[in-house]
């Protein structure tokens, strides 16, 4: 298997495969990453930077051979012994796993990720209070509160203040909102990404104190809603164990496309 560290037209058009369980490694792999490794065919490893996971595709049928080379190869540029997380299909998750085990290392599933579009948005049966806010520069303290609180809430220390400051810039720049309540308080945080003729919905959160208040819910149907006014097609990822996310994003018509998983070293 012979490897080349910049990607090109092939790899995107073996990506359209999987234009959903995989957009966001489509959205990266044109950056500047850290690592690029692709043969063009049947392999394609990027790294964007750290804390983020590394992004490992292959197709469906490989061989136990091809498993054992994309193991050795993601072990030797971003080994799961030195922290580094990958997103990937569960096959060759199991066969990771199964490796890492032979060298003592435990290595897990820590998410099931469920990839959804949306055909068409359904309006919410019980809609929310308020209206959405697309931020400017002037709310990047605000932001970068709002997706540290989001990285705690989902376990991930790995984001500190400055790191989530950086993420804000970048999020402003594209497009990230508040819902704000009747009474003006931002209760809520969701951004969205165009790659292609995708665009990926994140960083969905809501306050504590705000929630259960169908925010969320109303927050991403509005955005969903303006995704689909510009001509691109809405997609998110969510924690397949989460049922309760999960029924609230079918709800306003997301449709579930793709399944992959993330694996680390505990």
């Amino acid at each position: 298997m012979e490897l080349e560290r910049h990607a090109d037209e092939r790899d995107f058009k073996l990506l359209e495969n999987d234009r959903y369980t995989f957009a966001v490694l489509s959205r990266i792999l044109p950056g500047s990453c850290s690592v690029t490794l692709t043969d063009h065919e049947r392999f394609i490893l990027c790294h964007s930077v750290a804390p983020y996971p590394v992004w490992l595709w292959t197709p469906d049928d490989l061989s136990g051979s091809e498993k054992q080379r994309a193991w050795e190869t993601a072990d030797s540029v971003c080994p799961l012994a030195s922290g580094f997380s990958y997103n990937l299909k569960y096959d060759l998750a199991d066969f990771f796993i199964a490796k890492a085990s032979e060298q003592g290392i435990n290595v897990r599933v820590i998410t099931n990720m469920f990839a959804y579009d949306c055909p068409a948005p359904i309006a919410p049966t019980h809609p929310a209070e308020g209206h959405l806010y697309r931020c400017t520069e002037e709310d990047i303290d605000t932001v970068a509160d709002m997706i540290l609180a989001f990285h705690e809430s989902v376990g991930d220390a790995r984001f500190d203040p400055p790191t989530c400051r950086q993420i804000a810039a970048g999020h402003i720049a594209g497009h990230f909102y508040f819902w704000k309540n009747a009474e003006g308080e931002i209760v809520a945080c969701c951004s969205f990404h165009p790659s292609g003729d995708l665009a990926s919905v994140g960083s969905v959160y809501t306050a504590p104190a705000h929630r259960r208040k169908h925010y969320a819910q109303q927050m991403v149907y509005e955005v969903t809603r303006l995704i689909a006014k510009s001509g691109l097609t809405p997609m998110l990822y969510t924690d397949a164990d989460y049922a309760a996310s999960n029924a609230c994003y079918e709800k306003i018509g997301y449709v579930l496309r793709g399944k992959l998983c993330t694996i680390k070293a505990e």
